[in-house]
């Protein structure tokens, strides 16, 4: 039998053990929020539902496959240095502030357009940061990144493999990929000149770009590198969310409401959906609920401009801006919110009138 010292011993090592355990729990939270979320209201779903084989049924397979297969291709060119090499190529016809700008901003667009809108980002809001603090600019990393991040969320309507979001719909509702980019053509052009007279925003300074660092290929444990790159809790996100509205359908109440408010106001609810959920689960929830596919696709587009959370991606470039510049983090929010529900409103209103 334990002693009154060795019991409180016992008692403070436990209690060191269970407060690492929250405080790692904690810190996965916040770093995979979205996947955190996504399990647990999936876990808790399944209490509501007789437990089945058809959860397995409920996850779509070929969004799955092509979000990895994508995954893995845009790892490969990353660790290739494919598109640090083309920009900086760009780098070297830059003259101004503005025109530097531009080119980040503007290889946000087209990258986005091939692999994905979060990846585009991801690799070049790092490199924007440095290629700013490199001509003693690092003030206009509020307003470059922001448009960064708005070029990107528009680059990724042009093709359905440009996004997470359009990759769900794309496989769900058998849409070509001409008539997706169709579909979304008029929101990305009133985009592209929103992008075009916020960037007369940025200042016109003279600027000379310094040599920066050979770029050198590194081929040890490349495959390796390729294969741990791949996010992985992406997919997890994904196949807990088809779990979830798998259920939710199974679930008469649920089912019978959710028919009801989406069934004919299926963009209203894209966009206010993305800006609570972000537009990815969004696109998995109104896909479950109704088949008007293309009202869809434009609602949850539309909704990935607004809030901080309304996309992946925009959450990706705060948090990259605000780790190496935390004294950003205020002001970028303030810039950042202005600019999104201003093209947000504009694009409700080409809504509107088409």
């Amino acid at each position: 039998m334990m002693d009154s010292g060795q019991l409180a011993f016992c008692l403070k090592r436990w209690m060191r053990m269970l407060i690492n355990i929250m405080t790692k729990a904690f810190d996965f939270f916040k770093k995979e929020t979205v996947f955190s979320i996504s399990l647990i209201l999936a876990i808790i779903s399944c209490f509501f539902v007789k437990p089945s084989i058809n959860y397995f049924y409920y996850i779509n397979g070929d969004t799955i496959l092509l979000l990895l297969v994508i995954m893995f291709f845009v790892e490969i060119l990353k660790n290739l240095s494919v598109f640090e090499r083309l920009v900086r190529k760009l780098l070297t016809k830059i003259r101004n502030t503005r025109e530097l700008s531009l080119v980040l901003i503007f290889t946000c667009f087209l990258s986005s357009i091939f692999i994905t809108n979060d990846v585009s980002l991801i690799i070049f809001v790092p490199f924007t940061i440095l290629a700013l603090k490199k001509v003693d600019r690092i003030d206009l990393a509020i307003i470059t990144v922001s448009l960064q991040t708005i070029a990107a969320n528009v680059g990724c309507m042009v093709l359905p493999i440009g996004a997470p979001h359009n990759i769900v719909m794309y496989t769900v509702s058998d849409i070509s990929f001409v008539s997706f980019f169709l579909l979304l053509l008029p929101y990305i052009l009133v985009s592209l000149v929103f992008l075009a007279v916020s960037s007369l925003f940025i200042p016109k300074n003279e600027i000379v770009l310094p040599q920066m660092d050979k770029i050198t290929f590194n081929s040890e444990n490349f495959f390796k590198r390729v294969v741990l790159g791949i996010d992985y809790y992406l997919l997890l996100t994904f196949i807990a969310l088809f779990i979830l509205i798998g259920n939710l359908e199974n679930i008469p109440i649920f089912y019978s409401l959710f028919t009801q408010w989406i069934a004919g106001n299926e963009v209203i609810w894209g966009i206010l959906a993305s800006q609570v959920i972000s537009n990815v689960p969004a696109a998995i929830l109104l896909s479950g609920f109704s088949a008007n596919y293309e009202a869809i696709i434009i609602g949850i587009n539309i909704g990935g401009f607004g809030t901080l959370i309304a996309s992946m991606a925009n959450l990706i470039s705060y948090k990259i801006l605000v780790r190496e510049h935390s004294e950003f983090k205020i002001k970028y929010l303030k810039i950042f919110t202005i600019l999104n529900v201003i093209l947000l409103i504009i694009l409700v209103g080409v809504y509107i009138f088409i």
